[in-house]
């Protein structure tokens, strides 16, 4: 026993020793140590989910007792990008926290990335800067993607919702191991953008997830995106990010049905090719579960969300960021039949007040449409129910000249995602001038003081003040002239027309 006690005690008195060496709950890890961070890649959080763990809660991770190395990412979770990449063993997160030892325990920012729950990685983005300059600890994680982590059966356990489940893992993960990275496991701030944003509205409403978070993070994720035919994309039908878990249901047995799948059903899913499984697009979570009794919107109406602070917002653009997926450029024809299959009668309406003359083309014009008709109009609903129960404070990411990686067509604006490079430097690969590292700067002063405080505002900061209900303005983030502060967002989405619109 005495032999025994030695070996187990020399990781740890390791890691009080060398910074670079840190001891998670599950053994130590070496990582990367700079003069401004330490950053530890590739921890995993849950056991793999390969063979019979496909499509079953994430399970505990067996314990090491040498050091592991944590100098570069783990695997990304099975996606389709212009081929199939990663791999089933992809239950990974990432830590970044300041090089110096803090005074106090800092607070840790949990991030959830996006990819319309189809792609992604934490990986994606690094913390390191975020960490510093906010002292704060910045954890990323992967979540399962896609059919690995939203099929549903009947009778499935956890079906429709296993991504979700994944998240939920994670943050027990960063509370039980914030203390060992110098964080604080009482402070924990989950943020996320896109499907990372919609999955923090989740969390939010999920009973599950209780307690596991102090304050949120909602960005371009408003927890209800819905659209009409062609509207979010030509050739689209209406639809919308989440789904009744009786249609999972649906979905997954009609699936087995086309692989040929009989008798144990889940049995021949779990032996079907990662590269099968992803030709379904399956990626909706399901709600009716028990982790998503409700559908968010619903939740959040009825005011059955964990009670803490929460940033929320969205781009000025944010619709012009899926024109690279358009097959070819909208012409004015194309412009007005897209409006007629989406809103049928009062297409003329909408065209009345979104005429091609206003925009710089006729795409440009489509996604102006569905920026303030699929986004903006949601995001002031959303704000409108929050607000009435716990402290909001909204803003809107409005630098129009926000660099675009490839593929991009002119006049990108500020379009979905463009505030990542800003909070993330590196997350895409583009270069930021001057004044918008700067605005970079502000944001990400902005989100620290909010996992500091519940509140962005600091010394040297433009003003933020909370929102209260009827409020028609946000927090604008731009670069001069027009800079940092107050803007009427629902006069410039045409919040009066589109309530009128669905009204009629």
């Amino acid at each position: 026993m005495a032999v025994l006690a030695l070996v187990t005690a020399a990781p740890a008195a390791l890691a009080a020793t060398d910074p670079a060496v840190v001891r998670t709950t599950d053994g130590p890890v070496r990582g990367t140590v700079t003069g401004h961070y330490r950053q530890f890649q590739g921890i995993p959080y849950a056991a793999p989910p390969i063979g019979d763990r496909r499509w079953q809660p994430p399970a505990a991770v067996t314990p090491w007792t040498e050091v592991r190395d944590a100098t570069k990412p783990g695997n990304a979770c099975p996606q389709r990008t212009t081929e199939d990449i990663g791999n089933e063993d992809c239950l990974y997160l990432n830590v970044s926290t300041p090089a110096t030892v803090g005074h106090r325990p800092r607070p840790v920012m949990v991030w959830l990335h996006g990819g319309g729950f189809l792609g992604g990685s934490g990986s994606e983005y690094v913390g390191n800067q975020l960490a510093e300059r906010g002292d704060v600890v910045v954890v990323s994680i992967n979540y399962r993607l896609g059919a690995l982590g939203y099929l549903s059966l009947p009778n499935l356990s956890g079906g429709g919702t296993f991504g979700l489940q994944d998240q939920q893992a994670a943050l027990r993960w960063a509370r039980a191991n914030a203390r060992a990275f110098g964080g604080d496991p009482g402070n924990v701030t989950l943020f996320g953008e896109s499907a990372g944003g919609l999955s923090v509205c989740a969390q939010l409403t999920s009973p599950t997830a209780r307690d596991l978070f102090q304050k949120a993070i909602v960005q371009s994720g408003p927890c209800e995106l819905k659209w009409r035919d062609s509207e979010f994309l030509p050739d689209v039908p209406a639809g919308s990010n989440w789904t009744p878990r009786a249609d999972a249901d649906k979905t997954g047995t009609a699936l087995a049905v086309s692989l040929g799948c009989t008798g144990d059903t889940l049995a021949c899913l779990r032996n079907a090719s990662v590269s099968t499984l992803l030709d379904s697009q399956i990626g909706q979570p399901a709600y009716g579960t028990p982790v998503l009794p409700l559908h968010p919107a619903e939740a959040v109406g009825k005011g059955r969300i964990a009670k803490v602070p929460v940033i929320t917002g969205i781009t000025r653009d944010e619709h012009r960021g899926f024109t690279p997926f358009l097959s070819e450029p909208i012409t004015a024809t194309k412009y007005e039949q897209l409006l007629h299959t989406a809103y049928g009668d009062k297409a003329a309406q909408v065209l009345k007040e979104y005429p091609v003359s206003a925009y710089s083309s006729p795409t440009i014009a489509w996604a102006a449409v569905a920026t303030d008709s699929i986004w903006a109009r949601t995001q002031h609903d959303v704000v409108e129910q929050l607000v009435r129960q716990v402290p909001t404070f909204t803003y809107e990411f409005r630098d129009r000249t926000a660099p675009a990686p490839p593929p991009s067509i002119p006049d990108m604006g500020a379009y979905h995602g463009s505030e990542l490079s800003y909070l993330f430097p590196g997350a895409m690969p583009v270069e930021l001038n001057a004044a918008q590292r700067a605005l970079g700067e502000r944001m990400q002063r902005y989100w620290a003081n909010f996992a500091h405080t519940g509140q962005p505002n600091g010394h040297g900061l433009p003003y933020w003040r909370a929102n209260q209900s009827g409020d028609r303005t946000v927090h604008g983030l731009d670069i001069a002239p027009a800079g940092i502060g107050r803007v009427d967002s629902a006069a410039e989405h045409k919040l009066a027309f589109w309530n009128g619109l669905v009204s009629r």
